[in-house]
């Protein structure tokens, strides 16, 4: 303790350039923290996807799956019950304005939905009552400033059977979604309306969403639906919500890989700015250092001077940098919901500024300790 006023001295000695020092690990850190942090998220929000849910698609072509299939799903004994899921794109309003409405099993869609809310209470009751009813994600309400009692217009590239391509719909329930993994950004109807109305691809249905009874043997249950239907005219592919989820994130790239370059990417730059401004430093310091060795400092304590002065420095700007990364997190992760950073990423981070002082300080620090008292006295 009895040195910290050198280490503190030394540190401020030149304070333009400790604090440009700071700002670099300091953003270095917060860059740090975000990526690290949203890939912590996107990770925890796959594993809160249900692993006895399945999606039923067409195996090949990408086209839609007969009504008939329904029933054969149905009668599975391992099934706890299946929803038919259309899907009808449009325009509100404006070109750029897009709304995507999901046709459904209403009552079995909310009743998968564990910690999502829907406002007014009897929203879902009411959705069997009004044909042409919808529930609305809080965010695509908020963004069109719509309302419970609203009749909304979308113009859709779906026909229905009397030829007009405008789809409307009356808003009977607000959809808050604490995961926001994607209701609060759709609207969800009835399928049986959306079947009824449209004039093509009538008795189809885009997916089928099925439960399992028992999570430990979904995967078997998946490859028995497959089997089912391997040999008609409408093979399935039957995979998880959390596979299709991860999926869709390597679609876009090895999200891992891409989060690690970025981070490595940006530590190496850093490692040698920040040690060369300690070379900078503690050259200009040689004579004082030597001053301090003329009166008694040893080589050692010298040595842990200037390492304290790094290790200070880079590990204040590094938990600057990820408690500012923590903070803003929640805002630049709202696709995911409820993120927060793990503790484990806090940790990373200050261990590995602890390892960034040592390897930026350590160098000119042991030049100094080897270095002779005269020649040290002499650099002035």
């Amino acid at each position: 303790m009895k040195y910290l006023p050198l280490v503190w001295s030394g540190i401020w000695r030149k304070p333009g350039r400790t604090i440009l020092i700071v700002l670099q690990i300091a953003i270095a850190f917060a860059l740090f923290g975000l990526l690290q942090g949203w890939r912590s998220g996107v990770d925890a929000a796959i594993k809160e996807i249900d692993a006895n849910v399945f999606m039923v698609y067409r195996a090949t072509g990408g086209g839609p799956l007969p009504l008939a299939h329904l029933g054969r799903l149905q009668s599975m004994k391992e099934v706890v019950n299946v929803q038919r899921q259309s899907f009808i794109g449009g325009t509100y309003r404006k070109p750029d304005q897009n709304v995507v409405a999901v046709g459904t099993d209403v009552a079995v869609f909310m009743g998968d939905k564990v910690g999502v809310s829907v406002a007014p209470a009897g929203a879902i009751a009411a959705m069997e009552r009004t044909r042409n009813g919808a529930l609305v994600g809080r965010k695509l309400a908020e963004q069109y400033a719509w309302k419970v009692g609203d009749n909304i217009t979308l113009q859709s590239q779906m026909p229905q059977q009397n030829g007009s391509k405008d789809w409307t719909f009356q808003v009977l329930g607000i959809v808050t979604d604490p995961q926001t993994w994607g209701s609060e950004t759709s609207m969800i109807i009835n399928w049986d309306y959306l079947n009824e109305a449209r004039a093509q691809q009538k008795n189809t249905v885009v997916r089928y969403i099925v439960r399992m009874r028992d999570p430990h043997n979904a995967l078997s249950v998946a490859q028995q639906i497959d089997k089912m239907f391997a040999n008609s005219p409408d093979e399935t592919r039957t995979e998880s919500l959390t596979e299709s989820a991860q999926n869709s994130l390597q679609s876009a790239g090895d999200l891992n890989f891409i989060v690690r370059a970025i981070i490595g990417a940006v530590m190496f730059a850093l490692l040698f700015s920040v040690a060369a401004m300690m070379m900078q430093s503690v050259r200009e310091r040689t004579a004082e250092l030597g001053v301090l060795r003329t009166l008694g400092f040893s080589d050692r304590t010298v040595f842990w001077i200037l390492m304290g002065e790094g290790i200070a420095v880079c590990v204040f700007a590094a938990a600057v940098g990820v408690l500012a990364a923590e903070r803003a997190l929640p805002w630049a992760s709202k696709s995911l919901g409820a993120v927060s950073m793990p503790g484990s990423v806090v940790l990373g981070g200050l261990a590995i500024a602890l390892a960034l002082a040592l390897l930026s300080a350590a160098p000119p620090a042991w030049q100094v300790m080897r270095l002779q008292v005269s020649e040290a006295l002499s650099r002035r």
